[in-house]
Order: structure tokens, then C-alpha cells, then sequence
């Protein structure tokens, strides 16, 4: 798998007067606004639900963009041939109404289609759906990159908001926010649609423009959901997460308005958008990205150490962590080391500002370490690559340097730069059985713990592999990128982790009308070895922190573990622009007041 309490004191905040209905809302003791009364929403075939005119009166409102999603599985036979070709094809499935990246989760959800989607091109057609769905009590789901693995872009029986069509990308020399005092130095940023992948700004912003944006590592990941969720690429060591760089955004709130906030205008929705989850207090139509000057190069450094006994393993995993904190933890590498069966450590890491032989320098004292040491094997050989910076997601350049490292959507027509890395294509259409995440502290890497987490680590793996994402801990990181970071809705865990720990497995793709059986057995048994694996690993670092966007769809005390001291002040937002829970999301922030289906309002007050 590539892919994501500590602090117990309340935030005080001021609160900021609501603009909420003062008849229909009572106060809560703690002088926020008390949950609304148990109200459910409309169904196909329940009285209320919207009639055909109704519906036609919307398509006719948003330009005749309004369908009924439907499987291609279930298509003719033409329509399903072509489905079952391009089935590990993310650009496929993205173009899918109908489809998720993300087929489903043990136990927890199925990808299935909205009774209605609107393929959206403006934020005028975003409202338009918003309005529709607050006035007839409708279900409203928001789908961009489609990649979540909580099925929060995926609900039957609602309509669907569908952005992938507000895919724009523009560069800007110089930008201020929208009601910044005079004098506010420009800066140069990225205008960015909600719809658009990370290969759309990567390939505008670095490729042709020669800057570099914050972005994630996946090139198919949506631009909107990673930046609300946090957002780790695999510089974010260097350059921050990628809602730090938020200087501004477009967004459509519950009551059908079209908002420009950035920190000077609406600034506690604009924080809650820098962090605070996908589809919890609006739906994002347009952001405004910082962008940084380009690196020289960026490269990689792969290999992978296989030791010979239990003991070795675990010298190796200590040494290998002693070897990060002396001479990786900074901002130039990122990624990931794992530690997966028959005792192998594998190497996946990245940097950036380093040529080949730097690179090689590097990693030389630890590479002389396994050498002079029977126990251990190199089954795959420590190598680095280097590259001119401009061209790390230049199609171009894969094709005719590295076509090895990535794969082409070879449909007829497709964009000529749409790729993807090789090593993300087994989370195409993937059926999760269990997943987890954990930040690891700076303090584990001191001499004294160091050995403790090496064992904790070694003995997690040995139920599931256990993957350490440097890049998605900002211990090491520079004082600006924390800064920046700090200043965001994640949880704080992240700004002294120096890793987030990832466990997962995952099964073929289950998408309804494929035919595929999902093996029972193997599901239960992988999501029993993935909590087993991180029940192990967390001894040392109980209550840990964990990544919203890569995280346990079962996840206990979610909203601690997902926010920590942060919820407070999110669900004061959420109250404030979204009173009436219109934007409800599995484990997003105020859902502790509707039923898992996001369908019924439960009189249940949140335990924050």
C-alpha cells in the first residue's frame, strides 16, 4: 500500500456571532448552537422526494448536465467490454459518474451511483444542486478525484455534485487574497479548479511553467480533497501540506451562497477548509495555490534488505531509524521505508535540491553498514536516480527515459500528459479490508526509545506490513513549512511526527455489476492482521494521531484522533456556515449527529 489523545485542553475561541435561525436553534450549554431536532432525508420513492418535473426543471437550471449515473458494468455489451479493458485504468475510472477509485471497504461500504449527477462546470451549477438539495431534503454527495477509501464521494439514493469537469489550472505571477490590507505583497500562486488531478497542476505548474505546487504523490488524487483533507506529497518535508499553501478558495456553503475566503474574509471557514475534511462546511469550486521556486532535481533512491534472523531484522529496523534522524530527516527526502514479509526492508524514498552522486553520498555509510554484515542481503540493489526538476511529471520524458516507471491512459483521445506512477496501479478500483494510520513522535527516534520502536515495528510487520511515510510528518521540516502547517485544521500530531505509520490490505476491485465474488475470508483475515498489526505498533505510541484521508473507517474516538485539540473550533464552524447538516460525510465533522447512512439526524449532541 502507498496511500495516510495528544492534546486535551479546549481551544478557547471567540465566538464570532452566527447567523443562524434563532427560533429553530437552542443553546447548548457549552454556547454553541445544540443539534437540530431528528429530521430524515428523502429517499427514492418516500413521499417528498422531487418529482420528474422537479428534476427537469434542475437540468434545465444547470445547462441539461444533470444524468442518472449507472455502472458501466451494467452496460451493454460494448460499454462493459470497454469497462472491463480499462478496469486498472484511474483515468477511466475517474471519468465514471458512476464509479469511485476506491470500490469499497469491508464491512463498511460498497461503491454504488447516485440516484442523480450533475456534472457541474461552474460554481453557479454547484449552488444550483445546493439549493435543490437543501429545499427538497435531498442527500448531497460531492465527487472530484473519487480516491476516498471513507466513501465519502459515494452515496446512494443522493444526488451527486460531480466537479470533474472544473478541472482548469492558471499560473499567476503575482497574487493577493480578496480583502487583504494594501500593501499585501504578491505572491506567485496557481488559480485551481475543484475537479482537476494533481497531474493537471503538476503538469501546468512544474512541466510548462517551471514552479513547483504542493502537491500529493498520487497523480491522479483531486486537487479540492487533498487539500481539504491536509494534503502530503512527497515533498511536503520541504514545502509543508498542501492546505498550508492555500491562499485562497472559491466555495459554495449550505445556504446556496458563492463565497470567496481566504484569512481575510471568512477566515474560520477558511481555516476549516485547510484541514478540516472534504464535504463538512461547503463545496469547494476553485482554489488559489501558493507555488514555490523549482528545485534543481528531484529524484529517488530504491532498494530492498532482506536479514536472516528475527534479531537481525530488528538491528536493521533500529539502525535504519538511526540512520534516518542522522542523515535523512530534513527537507530534502521524503517517502517511505517499509517493512514487509520474510524480513525485508524495502526503500522508497525520494529527494529533491541532490544530484545522482549527492544522493549516492548519502546513503553510503548506511549501504557500508548492511555490507560488512553477513546477515544481511540486498535482494534488490540500492540505486538512485536524478532528474531535472521541470521534468519529474513530464509524460515526455517517461516515455523516453523511464517508460518502465509509468503507465499511459492509451485511450484515443486522452490527454497526452495523463500518467501515473506504475507502483500506484494497484490501487486502482481496490476493495480495502482493514487500513490504519498513526503518527510516530520526534521522541521515538532518541537513543532510548529508538530500539523499542524498532522491535514494535519489527513485530507489527510480522501481521502486516508496515510502511513508514516520512513525508507525511513534518519533524525536520523547515520553520516556514511549520508555520504554515501549524496554522491549519490537521491535527497537530503532524507537526512534530516525524512519520505517519501505514497499515493496510486490500483485495481486487468490486464494483457493482463486475461480476467479481469478494472472498469473505481473505477480507476478514486481512482487516484481523491489519488491526493486529497496528495494535502491535501502537503500544508505543498509544492514542496516536491518524491521517483523515488514510485512516480506519471503523477509527474509535475519531474525531480526537482525526483533529485532536482542533475539533472544537470545526465544529464551531461547521455550525455556523452548515446549522442544518447539509454536508455530512462518514467521520466528517458534525456527523456524530446523523446516522451512519447520513440519511436521519440522531438527537446526540457531539462529545467534544
Amino acid at each position: 500500500m502507498n496511500r495516510r489523545t495528544l492534546l486535551k485542553n479546549v481551544l478557547a475561541l471567540p465566538l464570532l456571532p452566527l447567523a443562524l435561525r434563532v427560533d429553530t436553534v437552542l443553546a447548548a450549554p457549552d454556547g454553541l448552537p445544540a443539534p437540530l431536532p431528528t429530521r430524515t432525508r428523502v429517499r427514492p420513492g418516500m413521499a417528498g422526494w422531487p418529482g420528474d418535473a422537479q428534476w427537469r426543471a434542475l437540468n434545465r437550471q444547470v445547462g441539461g448536465r444533470l444524468s442518472v449515473p449507472r455502472s458501466p458494468f451494467l452496460g451493454d455489451g460494448a460499454t462493459r467490454a470497454e469497462a472491463m479493458a480499462q478496469l486498472k485504468n484511474p483515468y477511466y475510472i475517474g471519468d465514471q459518474a458512476a464509479l469511485t477509485q476506491t470500490s469499497g471497504y469491508f464491512h463498511a461500504w460498497d461503491s454504488r451511483p447516485s440516484a442523480w449527477a450533475l456534472a457541474a462546470e461552474s460554481a453557479e451549477d454547484v449552488a444550483a444542486a445546493v439549493d435543490f438539495a437543501r429545499r427538497h431534503g435531498v442527500r448531497l454527495v460531492v465527487k472530484g478525484g473519487g480516491h476516498s477509501y471513507q466513501g465519502t464521494s459515494n452515496a446512494p439514493d443522493s444526488l451527486l455534485v460531480w466537479t470533474r469537469r472544473m478541472n482548469k489550472v492558471a499560473m499567476l505571477d503575482g497574487f493577493v487574497p480578496h480583502g487583504a490590507p494594501a500593501g499585501t505583497t504578491p505572491v506567485p500562486a496557481a488559480h485551481v479548479g475543484a475537479g482537476a488531478m494533481w497531474i493537471d497542476a503538476y503538469d501546468e505548474v512544474t512541466t510548462r511553467g517551471g514552479r513547483y505546487v504542493q502537491g500529493g504523490g498520487c497523480s491522479t488524487v483531486g486537487v479540492a480533497g487533498l487539500v481539504t483533507g491536509g494534503g502530503f506529497g512527497s515533498f511536503s518535508k520541504r514545502f509543508g501540506t498542501a492546505a498550508s499553501n492555500l491562499l485562497e478558495a472559491e466555495v459554495v456553503t449550505a445556504d446556496g451562497r458563492i463565497r470567496v475566503t481566504n484569512a481575510y474574509r471568512d477566515p474560520e471557514l477558511f481555516w476549516a477548509l485547510k484541514g478540516g475534511g472534504g464535504g463538512c462546511v461547503g463545496i469547494v469550486t476553485r482554489l488559489t495555490l501558493r507555488t514555490h521556486d523549482l528545485p534543481d532535481t528531484f529524484g529517488a533512491v530504491f532498494g530492498a534488505i532482506r536479514a536472516d534472523s528475527d534479531a537481525a531484522y530488528r538491528a536493521l529496523a533500529a539502525e535504519a531509524l538511526r540512520f534516518y534522524r542522522d542523515a535523512l530527516c530534513n527537507p530534502r527526502w521524503g517517502e517511505q521505508i517499509g517493512f514487509r514479509g520474510e524480513r525485508t526492508m524495502q526503500v522508497s524514498m525520494v529527494f529533491q535540491g541532490l544530484d545522482r552522486a549527492a544522493a549516492e553520498a548519502v546513503w553510503a555509510p548506511f549501504v557500508a553498514w548492511v555490507n560488512a554484515r553477513p546477515a544481511y542481503t540486498f535482494v534488490k540493489p540500492l540505486q538512485a536516480i536524478a532528474m531535472p526538476a521541470r521534468h519529474f511529471w513530464d509524460a515526455d520524458f517517461f516515455r523516453e527515459h523511464a517508460p518502465d516507471l509509468v503507465v499511459a491512459d492509451a485511450r484515443d483521445g486522452a490527454p497526452r500528459d495523463h500518467i501515473f506512477w506504475k507502483g500506484d496501479q494497484g490501487q486502482v478500483g481496490w476493495f480495502i479490508h482493514g487500513y490504519a494510520s498513526a503518527w510516530l513522535p520526534s521522541r521515538l527516534l532518541h537513543d532510548g526509545d529508538r530500539d523499542t520502536l524498532a522491535n514494535a515495528i519489527c513485530d507489527a510487520a510480522g501481521h502486516m506490513d508496515v510502511e513508514l511515510h516520512f513525508n507525511k510528518g513534518l519533524f525536520g521540516a523547515p520553520a516556514e513549512a511549520l508555520a504554515a502547517s501549524k496554522d491549519t485544521a490537521t491535527h497537530p500530531a503532524v507537526l512534530d511526527g516525524f512519520a505517519l505509520a501505514i497499515i493496510g490490505n486490500a483485495g481486487d476491485p468490486a464494483y457493482e455489476g463486475l461480476g467479481t465474488h469478494i472472498d469473505a475470508d481473505r477480507a476478514r483475515s486481512g482487516a484481523a492482521r491489519v488491526k493486529a498489526s497496528y495494535e502491535r505498533l501502537t503500544k508505543v505510541v498509544p492514542n496516536a494521531g491518524a491521517y483523515v484521508s488514510e485512516s480506519d473507517y471503523f477509527q474509535r474516538d475519531w474525531q480526537e484522533a482525526f483533529w485532536g485539540s482542533n475539533y472544537r473550533r470545526l465544529a464551531a464552524a461547521k455550525r455556523r456556515y452548515d446549522p442544518d447538516g447539509l454536508f455530512i460525510v462518514h467521520h466528517g465533522v458534525g456527523s456524530e449527529s446523523w446516522s451512519a447512512d447520513g440519511f436521519s439526524r440522531l438527537d446526540r449532541p457531539s462529545p467534544l
